[in-house]
């Protein structure tokens, strides 16, 4: 069977699940200037500040211009994961193939992050409750723990997960303070407060496959060259070869594994197109 139309119209706000970057996901969020503007900032701040890593079972405290110099990757969490009945919370533990081990999350919104680092190319490692900030404000010190910290090739992450409606006026100032801090270590610091429509169950669909696939019946070749023709809705691309049934879950492989391309954007399904990876 072959596609219906060879040539789809590409819509605006296309996110290319081959090369994507965590704010083409996330709900775009922007530090307030008024909480900003509370923190305490005059000459020498980043001495003042500082960071209460974990390691080797001790506390270790680094100023916050030392930060990015700190071997974060002999750290543990500064704070555990705890389960108890009736909490409102679901911490839990997600495995990550991009790392090969474990990350402990406190939420189901962290979890879906997690899932997002997965799939994002180019992760060295994520670290989950990183260090303890401690910074001076208008009203004093303060603490704050951010969620993640995520290293990448040359440079690092600083993630806080909080879903929008649950965003209090004192995590306005935390929020401000980690920015800061992240941008005195050459990091970058994102709030991730919710997700572009249809990115987290498109994601979560194609992470049923993510795990390494045997193919002894010769399908992923079958897949690439009808996609290197020209694009095809996902249905009637797996329709398109010697065994449609199978077919399908090693486009789902080839999908999360970058072979294949999508717009995340749009919901995923057999109506979906479906593109050569870096060619859509």
């Amino acid at each position: 069977m072959e596609s219906s139309v060879r040539t789809p119209a590409v819509a605006s706000g296309t996110v290319w699940s081959h090369n994507y970057t965590l704010n083409d996901l996330v709900t775009p969020y922007a530090v307030d200037p008024a909480a900003a503007a509370r923190l305490e900032t005059g000459s020498g701040w980043t001495r003042r500040w500082t960071a209460v890593w974990r390691a080797s079972r001790a506390e270790v405290v680094c100023s916050v211009q030392d930060l990015a110099c700190f071997p974060a990757l002999v750290s543990a969490p500064v704070r555990g994961f705890t389960w108890r009945a009736r909490q409102r919370h679901r911490p839990g533990l997600q495995y990550m193939l991009a790392t090969g081990r474990m990350h402990g999350f406190e939420s189901l919104a962290e979890r879906r992050l997690l899932l997002a680092l997965d799939f994002l190319n180019g992760v060295n490692e994520v670290l989950s409750q990183p260090f303890r900030l401690r910074f001076t404000a208008l009203g004093g010190c303060e603490d704050h723990i951010p969620d993640f910290l995520v290293l990448l090739p040359g440079t690092a992450v600083l993630v806080d997960v909080r879903p929008g409606h649950l965003i209090a006026d004192e995590d306005l100032v935390k929020f401000a303070a980690a920015e800061r801090a992240a941008a005195a270590a050459g990091w970058w610091y994102l709030v991730v407060t919710g997700w572009r429509r249809h990115v987290a169950t498109g994601l979560d669909a194609l992470s049923a496959r993510r795990r390494p696939m045997t193919d002894r019946l010769g399908l992923h070749r079958e897949l690439l060259e009808l996609v290197a023709e020209h694009p095809w809705r996902f249905g009637e691309l797996t329709d398109a070869t010697s065994l449609p049934a199978v077919a399908r879950a090693h486009a789902v492989h080839l999908l999360w594994h970058r072979r294949l391309a999508v717009d995340l954007a749009q919901p995923l399904g057999d109506a979906s197109w479906v593109y050569p990876a870096g060619r859509p």
